[in-house]
């Protein structure tokens, strides 16, 4: 009989022999046995472990005992008799948690992600797409707040038109004085021969025109510089004395040339009736690195023409005019009939195409256009000491809308000549300037 034949029976002692710990022949497993002399004290609760896979059955490993216990070959759901419930705490070698092998299996393995294995939330598509619309808006708008302050800082708001006396009423229209000067500040000998601006000093207007921004439509009225027109009394710009009128008959850019903008200001105001709400002035270079920035601007030359003095040779047709062909074309005279009559026409033809390109998205809202325009213009723009940015992105637009057909581009109407100076056409200029006052539609027409 073998030891199992014993199990449960009394020793000579009275103790009880189970047969714990004694090996046995067959293929069950020994039983659970006390130790003579151990009591066992009370176990304490253990925390409850997480339930294991199920194990397939495995081949014992090399020299390993078929009845051996749990953990030595056999898995335990093999194990039988009483006692078959106890653990013995050793690793039967299969690895919980990553699974071993190729693809991250293994025996009794899962890949991860598989079926059995926690999954994640679905991501919410909703709220990421409302953080990005956020985060992107205020981007943007950090970057338009500094883009703002930082053009702000740039602007040269050096005229104060409130030195200008005996202003006219105000209109219902918003105007500007935008003034093209021939200066060279700035600018290399190299720079001065390759615009052909010459190195006279100082600085006279090279072109003027008058642009009424209306509800009833824009209206863009060049001013010929040999008009023939009278100083009036003003204050000087520097000294703040008051000179009186003399009633000279002077050309128009002469104003200028004797007292700056502010004199020029109150000349176009007392030969025309028209109040100045705001004044822009641009110098050659600063012309020139305008458009060069923005890549050229594209214009449609309808006549071919040639001239030696501004460095003018085009031929017709549309083409795109870099910086140094554009102030060539607006600064040309001599190669026209008409002479400063046609330039002028030129010169609007030209600004409406160049706002109408800088006024557009591609340039507005892509900072690698955007900036370098900005800072090419900002260097030598001048500008009254009331003229905010906004006040400038209203002239540009009403500019564009010329060019776009929503307005009025003329010469001041003109009567004949005096001295070879251009005579304004006194009726039709009270009208033009009676339409703009109250904003009404343009009816005038000028050369």
């Amino acid at each position: 009989m073998s030891d199992w034949d014993g199990y449960g029976e009394r020793d000579a002692r009275g103790r009880r022999d189970d047969g714990y710990g004694r090996g046995g022949g067959q293929a069950q497993p020994d039983g659970a046995q006390r130790m003579p002399h151990v009591q066992r004290q009370p176990q304490q609760r253990q925390p409850q472990r997480p339930a294991r896979p199920p194990v397939p059955p495995q081949s014992p490993p090399p020299g390993g005992r078929p009845g051996g216990r749990p953990g030595y070959g056999v898995p335990p759901q093999q194990a039988q008799g009483p006692d078959s419930a106890y653990d013995s705490g050793y690793n039967t070698g299969q690895v919980y948690g990553r699974p071993a092998g190729p693809g991250g299996g293994g025996p009794g393995g899962r890949p991860p992600g598989g079926p059995g294995r926690p999954q994640g939330p679905a991501p919410d598509w909703r709220k990421r797409i409302k953080i990005g619309s956020i985060a992107v808006v205020s981007v943007l708008l950090v970057t338009g707040i500094g883009t703002y302050f930082w053009a702000d800082s740039q602007v040269r708001r050096e005229v104060d038109l409130a030195k200008v006396i005996e202003r006219p009423k105000e209109g219902d229209c918003t105007t500007y004085l935008i003034v093209g000067s021939d200066s060279r500040e700035g600018m290399s000998d190299e720079e001065k021969k390759k615009l052909h601006t010459g190195s006279a000093e100082g600085k006279r207007t090279d072109s003027m025109m008058i642009l009424a921004k209306c509800s009833s439509g824009n209206t863009m009225i060049s001013l010929p510089r040999d008009s023939d027109v009278e100083i009036p009394s003003f204050v000087g710009s520097q000294s703040g004395k008051k000179f009186p009128s003399q009633k000279r008959r002077v050309k128009l850019n002469a104003a200028y040339a004797e007292d700056g903008p502010e004199l020029l200001v109150r000349t176009v105001e007392f030969n025309t009736g028209l109040r100045i709400d705001h004044y822009a002035e641009i110098g050659f270079a600063g012309f020139a690195n305008i458009v060069d920035a923005l890549g050229g601007v594209e214009l449609n030359i309808e006549q071919a023409f040639k001239d030696e003095k501004s460095g003018a040779d085009f031929k017709a047709g549309k083409q795109t005019l870099n910086g140094e062909q554009s102030l060539a074309f607006v600064r040309t005279r001599y190669a026209f009939a008409e002479s400063d009559l046609q330039r002028t026409k030129n010169q609007q033809k030209f600004l409406s195409a160049l706002a109408s390109q800088a006024a557009t998205p591609g340039t507005v809202l892509n900072p690698f256009s955007l900036y370098p325009v900005m800072g090419a213009g900002l260097d030598t723009l001048i500008v009254d000491k009331d003229m905010g940015l906004w006040d400038m992105g209203q002239m540009f637009f009403a500019m564009k809308g010329i060019s776009g057909g929503d307005g009025v581009s003329m010469n001041m109407p003109i009567s004949g000549e005096r001295g070879g100076n251009l005579v304004w056409d006194k009726a039709k200029v009270q009208q033009l300037v009676k339409e703009i006052q109250n904003d009404q539609k343009v009816t005038v027409k000028g050369q």
